[in-house]
């Protein structure tokens, strides 16, 4: 049977969520084939760029392997440069080959545009590529330094002077993170904060266009409290080395621009020879299809369709996922003979950050600001990880955010700041682990016998003359004080008791809910004898790993749910209660100081990423040419 060859260009967001519905319908039919083209071996986050440049997030963490993302897949990826289309020879051409299709998905975005101002190429710095970011970042570290030991006070004011051109969401978003980012980078280099000067410019009267006035205004209000410079009507006519000038012939020093002022089409795909729209953008019909050819559809950024008369579809997230989900769909029925789907946007509101500790949105009408705006940020930005099916870039996402924060750069401040010496924790582990060693060993040899071996060196010889006759491990009989596992009282000591003694329980009877759930666990004496005995070993395991320090973090979490457990079965007296929050605090990764942690986890990270995700790579050829 011949192959359906489908090719897509571009891993933006777009392409990444077409390839992804695309090798989830196709995923056992060997006689369609998708490769997924693009000049990275990664997936860039784009609307968090701005956490890159304005230093709040490592450049790592808005950066998604390609392999990461579709292992196991049946997408192959090339990384490669596009050099033309084809149309009539229905092939793509690449620096190092071409690669023939039955359809094509083109989906490479778009670029800024400067509008033609004079000398933006020249000396201003975009934002809308990872390298664009990390640039952007290099160049304010770099500047400032040079700033605080530069002895011309005019020179030094201009460097330290920072204008944002536009007040569109990448604009402010990028002016929001200056703004947080402006007192460390004063502190670092014996700076006032007010010595670093911010400005957001915009050519029209009113800024964050996109969401409602009372919105817009209120993100206003916020910027203009904490120092930021709004200038509004007032466009930028030219751009110089150290200065920008505006329509109304007034010149801002300043040895940095910033612009986000509009965005364009991938200038890459003009050779195509596609029929464009605004911007440059490909015009396609209803069902995503160029107007030039019914095999190729463009997605995302890219596609100029009007929904409504001079209402093209907008250039963003939403937009991008559900004109690929569009052309998944129509190439996927193209295939099967189907009936074809049109487009039909379904957007759900905006929202903008301004730092990481302020935001405003609007959801379907329900408007949000400060903390709720920022967390239903965070959601969002989860939730887009989840329809990629990245658990891995999920939990990357989470810890750059929330536990790998600095300067209270997060709408948790530093509450969830993992950064911090574990060295202190390390007694507290041994200690813990001495504790469940002790209980493991009462429960093997008996309470009795146990305290007898351990009272002092000496009596140490006891504990190999043999297991005693209150051993959880000797005979059938119940040691938990279950009722309906014996019908008089076991004797039973609870968890933590003395021999002897009767230590009074947390609780004095089980709640009912969990009482059922011991019923349907232990139902009879049989399968509580046996579980005695897993108790004991599992108690032991707990403790050497922790005193050992190896999978720490796994053996808290037991520790932890052991504890509650004999809590909530009525089984664990006060005095043994401090061993609950000890193990929980134990969970922030005590084992990577003088534990074994330290070489096993890393090492088992390495071997199960190559397992599970494969070899991620700069450059990717599955798909020969």
């Amino acid at each position: 049977m011949t192959e359906t060859r489908i090719v897509i260009i571009g891993a933006g967001y777009a392409g990444v969520h077409a390839a992804k519905k695309l090798a989830r319908h196709y995923r056992k039919d060997s006689t369609v084939s998708i490769t997924l083209i693009d000049r990275h071996s990664y997936h860039t986050m784009m609307t968090e760029l701005h956490e890159v440049a304005g230093h709040r997030v490592e450049p790592d963490a808005v950066q998604f392997d390609l392999r990461r993302l579709f292992n196991r897949t049946k997408v192959n990826l090339v990384t490669d440069v596009v050099q033309h289309v084809d149309r009539e020879g229905k092939r793509v051409i690449t620096s190092s080959g071409e690669f023939p299709y039955d359809y094509l998905i083109l989906g490479m975005g778009g670029e800024p545009n400067d509008f033609g101002t004079p000398g933006v190429k020249e000396y201003a710095f975009t934002l809308w590529s990872w390298e664009d970011a990390v640039r952007l970042r290099e160049h304010i570290e770099q500047t400032v330094r040079a700033a605080s030991m530069e002895l011309d006070e005019d020179k030094r004011r201009a460097m330290l002077t920072f204008i944002v051109c536009g007040s569109g969401f990448t604009g402010i978003e990028m002016a929001g993170e200056l703004l947080e980012w402006r007192e460390r980078l004063a502190l670092d280099h014996k700076l006032r904060p007010e010595d670093i000067t911010l400005y957001v410019v915009e050519a029209a009267p009113t800024i964050l266009n996109m969401l409602d006035r009372k919105d817009a205004d209120k993100a206003e209000a916020y910027m203009v409290k904490h120092g930021i410079k709004i200038l509004k009507n007032s466009p930028i006519v030219e751009v110089k080395e150290s200065s920008i000038v505006l329509k109304s012939g007034e010149e801002i020093l300043a040895y940095t621009l910033i612009w986000t002022a509009g965005v364009k089409a991938n200038s890459d795909v003009e050779p195509f020879g596609f029929t464009s729209g605004r911007a440059g953008r490909l015009i396609v019909n209803e069902y995503m299809e160029s107007v030039d050819a019914e095999d190729v559809y463009v997605v995302g950024d890219l596609a100029y369709y009007e929904e409504e008369p001079n209402k093209p579809v907008p250039q963003i997230v939403e937009a991008a996922e559900q004109t690929a989900a569009t052309a998944a769909k129509n190439i996927i029925a193209a295939i099967s003979g189907g009936k074809k789907t049109a487009y039909k946007g379904n957007y759900h509101g905006f929202m903008v950050s301004i730092g990481a500790r302020y935001g405003v949105a609007n959801l379907n009408g329900i408007r949000l600001s400060g903390f709720f705006a920022i967390f239903m940020k965070h959601l969002v930005n989860l939730y887009y990880l989840f329809t990629i099916r990245s658990g891995y870039y999920m939990w990357q996402y989470i810890r750059h955010e929330f536990f790998e924060t600095r300067d209270r750069r997060s709408i948790f401040r530093n509450l969830l700041n993992r950064y911090g010496n574990v060295l202190w924790t390390v007694p507290l582990r041994i200690y813990v682990g001495a504790f469940w060693i002790s209980e493991a060993g009462a429960k093997l040899w008996g309470r009795s016998t146990w305290e007898a071996g351990t009272e002092n060196l000496a009596s140490v010889p006891l504990l190999f003359q043999g297991l005693g006759p209150d051993s959880w491990l000797v005979g059938s009989t119940v040691r938990m004080p279950f009722e309906w596992l014996h019908t008089a009282t076991s004797g039973a000591t609870p968890v933590g008791g003395d021999a002897g003694t009767e230590v009074t329980p947390i609780l004095s009877k089980m709640p009912g809910i969990f009482e059922g759930l011991m019923r349907i666990m232990l139902p009879n004496p049989g399968m509580a004898v046996f579980m005695q005995k897993v108790v004991v070993f599992a108690e032991l395991a707990i403790g050497l790993a922790l005193i050992f320090g190896l999978f720490t973090w796994l053996a808290s979490l037991a520790s932890a749910g052991f504890l509650l457990m004999f809590t909530l079965s009525a089984m664990l007296g006060w005095n043994l209660f401090w061993a609950l929050p000890a193990s929980i605090a134990l969970m922030n990764g005590s084992g990577r100081t003088f534990g074994l942690d330290y070489w096993v986890i890393p090492c088992l990270q390495r071997r199960l990423s190559r397992w599970w995700y494969g070899d991620v790579r700069s450059i990717y050829s599955d798909h020969k040419p």
